[in-house]
């Protein structure tokens, strides 16, 4: 699976961590391995511009999601097929997503997981402009992310065991290492 990501938002932030998050969510809803996808973070004035000219509404917002018009309509853009399925691009906003987080009570990377998995789901062909819609969105961008942050703890625990097992062992082996001395021999 192809995905690119360009920060243009003078934010810094984890861009592998989006890419992962990214990846989670296409691997599971089944997306196929050839799929690409672009992520880009953008400044509030570049979002603002995307935002009026695509959604026709003033101001910035947090996601967006630009769909390739080019696919077939009869086929999924996530549909298992000969070639990459070009997915689109999401379009992120550190700065308008910062405040978000923050009244979340979460950190902004938190936040830029949540709407990463929210722009693939969109690329995908959810929606929440109705109720039903909107439920089953959220519901499985919850799911999503309980699961994405639930496997990156646990890689997180297992990446700290392994190093405590490694100074561990590298103790042992420098021990190991060491002729024995008697205690009268100095």
């Amino acid at each position: 699976m192809s995905i690119e990501i360009a920060n243009e938002s003078g934010v810094g932030v984890d861009e592998g961590s989006i890419v992962s998050a990214a990846r989670f969510a296409l691997d599971r809803m089944g997306v196929s391995p050839l799929a690409e996808l672009s992520v880009l973070l953008v400044e509030l004035d570049v979002m603002a511009d995307l935002h009026e000219r695509w959604m026709d509404l003033p101001g910035p917002t947090d996601v967006m999601a630009f769909p390739m018009d080019e696919l077939d309509s009869a086929r999924r853009p996530d549909a298992a097929g000969l070639g990459p399925a070009l997915l689109g691009d999401i379009v992120l906003c550190p700065a308008f997503a910062k405040d978000q987080a923050k009244k979340a009570g979460h950190g902004l990377l938190d936040e830029l997981h949540l709407l990463t998995v929210h722009g693939v789901l969109h690329l995908l062909g959810y929606d929440h402009a109705e109720p039903a819609e909107e439920r089953e969105m959220f519901t499985l961008q919850n799911r999503i992310l309980a699961d994405f942050r639930n496997a990156r703890d646990e890689a997180e625990r297992a990446a700290h065991q392994r190093s405590t097992d490694d100074k561990v062992l590298g103790a042992v082996g420098l021990d190991e290492q060491k002729p024995l001395q008697h205690p009268d021999e100095d």
